[in-house]
């Protein structure tokens, strides 16, 4: 098979799907990887509506995901369809003291697959006539007090990721596992987060490039509550969340605690010792990175989301359409509004990743929902690669 590269599902550098305390981040000392745990028994249910499902390779499957050593990983799950046939496989433990098998109600960090949801809510107030998506972001955010430079980004630059903001000022360094750890309950809000970008000029004249930036979307997040006065947190419940009866997804705020049945998250510290950094405060993803869900729930959504419950076909048209401009590297643009495309052995998936420390999470479907899948596992690097994730499309698309 063609291998699935790191750019297609998460990116490069910048183009990474992490939170915005993230950026510089160096890969940690290398450690003995981890034995990978007994796995729990197979859950597969044939969609009943299907005709002629197609089998899937199970054992191919389990494969892809009990290998916790490439990257070193603590645990890993894995819900899948593919025309038809849907199958549930787990590898590792949830966490050290109860040492069960991971559930697919367990919650875990999904990071950026909040800005699919942010997306998703934006567009539904487009298509209500509540938000143009070419009006500048210094007219829908009076408040914020914005440069005059600013008025040249509008709000599909920002769902598009192609406004050119300036890159950010003052975020704390987090380039080793130690300083993760001594500023992971560092609080932030939406305003602070947007004043380390208003500093400096843009890097580009916004729509002719791209480039993946998490703080787009907290100005997304911002126009949400501006638009509705609630918080967007609480918007997204009343639209997506509640209608779906995705109970274990929420947007935590300034709550550094999973709720509930969770798997835990580690990070592998330089002197080869593993740290829990289940609990953290998110807020220095807010409005981008900072949502909680299960592999049940993103299965939901994906699925209500490209079945057309949650948004008009002229809304979703413009989640799943590139731009026709290039990344900063030269490269074909990758991003929609709210979801990024890829293409493994000559199948397009559109969905969303996502990472925060200790998790990481891929979510992506063909747009029919012929194959589509969620996988949710807690690497210990600071930057693991992308073998897991290449081990599943693979298979999937074989």
């Amino acid at each position: 098979m063609t291998s699935l590269s790191r750019r297609a599902f998460a990116g490069m550098g910048a183009a990474t799907a992490l939170s915005l305390a993230t950026a510089g981040l160096a890969a940690p000392a290398t450690a003995a990887p981890i034995a990978p745990a007994p796995t729990a028994p197979d859950r597969t249910a044939p969609d009943p509506t299907a005709s002629g499902p197609v089998p899937l390779d199970i054992a191919a499957l389990r494969a892809a995901i009990s290998d916790l050593s490439h990257p070193e990983a603590t645990a890993a799950q894995l819900l899948v369809e593919r025309r038809g046939s849907r199958w549930y496989g787990t590898a590792g433990t949830a966490g050290p003291v109860s040492g069960r098998s991971v559930r697919a109600d367990d919650r875990f960090r999904a990071g950026s697959v909040t800005k699919a949801l942010v997306a998703t809510v934006v567009l539904q107030l487009w298509a209500e006539g509540r938000v143009d998506l070419d009006a500048p972001i210094t007219h829908c955010l009076p408040g914020l007090a914005l440069p005059a430079r600013f008025q040249r980004v509008e709000v599909a630059h920002l769902l598009q990721h192609t406004s050119g903001l300036p890159d950010h000022r003052g975020l704390p360094d987090l380039g080793t596992p130690e300083a993760v750890l001594r500023y992971r309950f560092d609080h932030w809000t939406p305003r602070a987060l947007v004043a380390t970008v208003t500093r400096d000029r843009l890097k580009f004249r916004p729509g002719h490039a791209q480039e993946y930036r998490g703080v787009n979307y907290v100005f997304l997040a911002l126009l949400i509550e501006e638009l509705t006065g609630r918080p967007y947190g609480e918007v997204i419940a009343s639209r997506i969340l509640r209608p779906l009866g995705l109970t274990g997804t929420r947007i935590p705020g300034g709550d550094p605690r999973l709720h509930g049945p969770s798997v835990h998250g580690f990070l592998r510290m330089t002197d080869g010792s593993l740290r829990d950094v289940t609990v953290y405060d998110q807020s220095a993803a807010w409005g981008e990175g900072e949502l909680v869900s299960t592999a049940d729930d993103l299965f939901r959504f994906q699925e209500a989301l490209f079945g057309g419950v949650l948004l008009p076909g002229p809304a979703l048209r413009k989640m799943v359409t590139l731009p026709a401009v290039p990344m900063l590297d030269g490269t074909p643009a990758r991003y929609g509004m709210g979801l990024q495309a890829a293409t493994v052995n000559g199948t397009t998936f559109w969905g969303k990743t996502g990472e925060t420390y200790g998790y990481r999470t891929r979510a992506f479907a063909t747009p029919d929902l012929s194959t589509r899948f969620v996988l949710s596992y807690t690497p210990t690097a600071l930057n693991a690669g992308e073998d897991m994730v290449e081990r599943v499309a693979g298979v999937l698309t074989a």
